[in-house]
């Protein structure tokens, strides 16, 4: 976390002061316009974008994991094709603070995972192409408050010194976007994970162990098929050769698909995704979950901004 906050001081100077002076060397030309609605959210399915809460407003929203759909993993119409149970849900407050850096709190049902976290955009991409993409910065940081017994669930605690700082993960993305057109946008995020805590285990299949640092690779896609209707999607590759094949616990890309549709007053993602958790602390690492199998969730978003009382700006 502390190299992700370096990196946001070095970038965000870069972006203010060198990016800014080169707009301006094209001279006494208008400054170019800046692209909008690259996405129409904060995340498509499961990985962030570059959009951020505009400056003065807050956005309380409410993300729903349901269970999973497919007979074989435990769903079909007895469940309701997994309404009735819930994977995961998350309430959170974002704020902000200017039109390109919004802070967020949250809490999840799933682990009683408390995270905050902050998004600055470096750069916004600009229509005419003078800036050919959009660039963000995320980190999160996520705090698990259960119990000794849970947390700790497969060590031996009475030889083991148990400390808060285990209760801490963490997320650093570099969020690359570009809308190529009014239809198609997409989006790559290459990904550091950080636990402070984590179980020696072992791969059965090849020696690997579990470690506390892990890498992966994000990307994300919108394809507009009308003004109203767009089909999204999104995937996670993860560097780790503890989850390649593990047969004793199989690991699964995070994989998401919906539909976004626009009634003009309100945007709707209608999501299935096979990651039980909602933030990516949790996910990322966790997928357990087959699509091959029936083990993909449906989900929504609620959200609803309010305005605390700033001077709102136009992005």
């Amino acid at each position: 976390m502390i190299a992700c906050s370096l990196t946001l001081l070095s970038l965000s100077a870069f972006a203010q002061d060198d990016m800014l002076s080169l707009l301006d060397s094209v001279g006494t030309k208008k400054k170019s316009e800046r692209t909008i609605a690259t996405f129409k959210g904060s995340k498509i399915i499961i990985v962030q974008t570059t959009e951020t809460v505009k400056k003065g407003t807050m956005d309380f929203n409410i993300a729903h994991n349901f269970g999973n759909i497919g007979i074989q993993s435990n769903g079909g119409v007895h469940t309701l094709y997994g309404l009735d149970n819930i994977a995961d849900v998350r309430i959170g407050f974002d704020f902000g603070i200017t039109n390109d850096l919004t802070i967020g709190v949250g809490r999840s049902k799933q682990k009683e995972l408390i995270d905050g976290f902050v998004k600055f955009r470096l750069l916004n991409q600009t229509i005419d192409n003078h800036i050919p993409l959009s660039l963000a910065i995320y980190c999160d940081l996520a705090y698990n408050p259960q119990s000794a017994t849970v947390f700790y669930n497969g060590v031996d605690l009475t030889s083991f010194t148990k400390k808060d700082l285990h209760r801490f993960s963490y997320i650093s993305q570099l969020i690359i976007a570009r809308k190529f057109n009014w239809r198609f946008s997409m989006e790559l995020l290459p990904t550091y994970h950080h636990r402070n805590f984590v179980l020696g285990n072992i791969n059965p299949e090849n020696g690997s162990v579990e470690t506390n640092d892990m890498f992966s690779i994000g990307s994300g896609v919108r394809l507009k098929l009308t003004n109203r209707f767009a089909i999204i999607a999104d995937y996670y590759y993860l560097f780790s050769k503890y989850r390649e094949k593990n047969t004793a616990t199989p690991f699964f890309p995070p994989l998401g698909l919906g539909f976004e549709i626009d009634t003009g007053g309100h945007i709707f993602h209608l999501t299935f995704t096979n990651c039980a958790g909602i933030i990516e602390n949790n996910y990322i690492p966790n997928t357990t979950d087959n699509w091959l199998k029936g083990s993909y969730k449906f989900g929504f978003n609620i959200s609803r901004v309010f305005n605390l009382g700033g001077k709102r700006h136009k992005k």
